[in-house]
């Protein structure tokens, strides 16, 4: 199942503790992109935030994935389940 998830950062004030999760937030992308999980990610040119694709065997690995974001509780998401379009 893929899905398409956009994020984007809520946080008022940048802390030294977010800073240190925004700079964690490429390595957790590079091992979920290792594992097969994490198709592609992309920052969004003009916001602070991104695109992300997972490629996921449910909804339940979907949400536990983004659960463990770094950024979890820093941000807003919008997801959207994809489909081939035929």
């Amino acid at each position: 199942m893929k899905f398409l998830v956009i994020w984007s950062f809520r946080v008022t004030s940048i802390t030294s503790d977010v800073i240190k999760n925004i700079f964690s937030l490429r390595e957790y992308a590079k091992s979920l992109k290792e594992k097969g999980k994490l198709e592609m990610y992309y920052h969004i040119v003009g916001k602070h935030g991104g695109a992300w694709i997972f490629n996921v065997e449910s909804n339940e690995e979907l949400e536990n994935l983004i659960a463990a974001m770094p950024v979890y509780n820093l941000v807003e998401y919008e997801i959207y389940p994809l489909t081939e379009m035929h």
